[in-house]
């Protein structure tokens, strides 16, 4: 009888396994649709592309494109504080590049969407949107 239930237990397996390779992958492409989008937003800003792969280092640069100090890059490293600072960043961010503070709202609930679309698309980088 136990040996019964492993075996029907462990058949069932390769489905779930399915689906944590399908979430994977999504993962992965995702991740990818981001760094690429955070790169092309690098070098339209004047800064070099491979800085979106090194972490911290990226929101420096992010921080830099803005216009805000260095010094945040800590403050978004203080749980809770750091949301409320990443927000004000991605509303500069979209400031920065001619947007409107509804595709700010893009970039901070759709981030992986909205990177790609700021880094691919048309939109020109006019200047830091935090000096202005």
């Amino acid at each position: 009888m136990l040996s019964l239930a492993f075996q029907s237990s462990t058949s069932s397996g390769a489905g779930g396994d399915a689906v944590m390779l399908f979430v994977f992958l999504l993962e992965v492409v995702i991740a990818i649709a981001i760094i690429a989008g955070l790169w092309k937003i690098f070098t339209k800003a004047g800064e070099p592309g491979w800085a979106a792969i090194i972490p911290l280092y990226n929101i420096y640069i992010l921080l830099k494109i803005v216009g805000r100090p260095w010094w945040w890059l800590l403050v978004m490293l203080i749980p809770c504080v750091g949301v409320i600072v990443g927000i004000i960043v991605s509303l500069d961010l979209a400031k920065s590049f001619g947007k409107s503070a509804g595709f700010a709202v893009g970039l901070i609930l759709l981030g992986f969407v909205f990177i790609p679309i700021l880094g691919f698309g048309d939109s020109k980088y006019i200047g830091p949107a935090a000096r202005r």
